[in-house]
């Protein structure tokens, strides 16, 4: 759901979540600051944004007894 701290480091180039949300808006990407302080960026709006495609997860069949 949400980029791992590591990846988080690796797209932004900044260790310090204070510097990784300068950097996510710079960059105009999304985020919301968790409850420990540090950047949440959905894993989905970043593979868009670069141009891949989100993976989906196949919607539950309901079943009823007939």
């Amino acid at each position: 759901m949400f980029l791992t701290e590591s990846e988080l480091q690796t797209l932004s180039g900044k260790v310090k979540p204070s510097a990784q949300v300068r950097w996510l808006k710079s960059e105009k990407i999304a985020h919301i600051i968790g409850g420990d302080g540090k950047p949440k960026v959905l894993r989905d709006l970043v593979v868009a944004r670069l141009g891949g495609t989100a993976q989906t997860r196949p919607e539950p069949q309901l079943r009823l007894a007939s």
